[in-house]
């Protein structure tokens, strides 16, 4: 239900906006490693056919036909429209703006959509757990005009305030994205195996916005370590189809 959920909305996402006037092309999505990636090939193959695929390694319009293994799986280049170095992608396609979508994981994120993939645990230097790391992700979350987050929801990656920030959401609330000059409008989008959240327009803190089909907000708020603000048109999400199901299932036998 989560990957489903969240190839349906880069399905919806559509129209652009470009120097005062609605532009309609395909849509460039900078795709993370794991429950992005599968989800952004699910999109591909169902809700945005047109969606081109940019994987960190450098490959451009990248269309695998199973899920890869790391950003360096050769299936990215061998599919991709195009191989550019690892700078320029960030030099010229990201930083200047040219990137739609974020797709993003997290192993912590707080109510207002931080992202921590660094260290569990207060102290840096001798951490409980230390983690992969950032790669990209900060500059994902920074330039990228809008992030989408997926990640499973418990009361350890849901937290109050991550332990450290890897990719930065909105701070503290509305307008620390722009103190420090960050052109992307940060997460807009969170999905769990549990429901959807989007940050409310006024502080930024997240909002459960929809629940997944047998879950109930009693769930939602089990598994959040913040007082969890519910939307008052909570929905529920459409249950899959029979083709997003069969189309998954295959994406990953494969």
């Amino acid at each position: 239900m989560m990957s489903i959920a969240a190839a349906r909305a880069l399905g919806r996402r559509r129209t652009f906006p470009r120097g005062g006037e609605t532009q309609h092309r395909e849509q460039r999505c900078f795709v993370g490693i794991g429950l992005p990636s599968t989800a952004a090939n699910l999109a591909r193959r169902t809700h945005a056919p047109d969606l081109v695929l940019i994987y960190e390694s450098g490959t451009l319009g990248s269309k695998p036909g199973r899920l890869p293994a790391s950003i360096g799986d050769g299936i990215l280049a061998e599919t991709a429209d195009a191989v550019i170095s690892v700078p320029e992608v960030f030099n010229y396609w990201l930083q200047p703006g040219r990137i739609d979508v974020g797709f993003l994981g997290a192993a912590q994120l707080d109510k207002f959509g931080n992202i921590n993939t660094t260290v569990i645990g207060e102290d840096y230097a001798h951490p409980k757990v230390r983690l992969p790391g950032a790669g990209g992700a900060p500059e994902i979350a920074a330039s990228c005009h809008e992030v989408y987050i997926v990640v499973r929801q418990t009361r350890r990656s849901f937290v109050d305030r991550v332990d450290f920030i890897t990719s930065f959401g909105h701070g503290t609330g509305k307008g620390d994205r722009e103190k420090l000059g960050l052109r992307g409008a940060g997460p807009t989008l969170v999905i769990t195996d549990l429901g959807v959240f989007r940050p409310d327009p006024e502080t930024a803190e997240l909002v459960l916005t929809e629940v997944h089909e047998g879950v109930t907000v009693e769930q939602v708020r089990e598994a959040t370590g913040w007082d969890l603000k519910v939307s008052p048109d909570l929905s529920t999400t459409t249950p899959p189809s029979e083709a997003e199901l069969a189309t998954l299932r295959e994406l990953k036998a494969a």
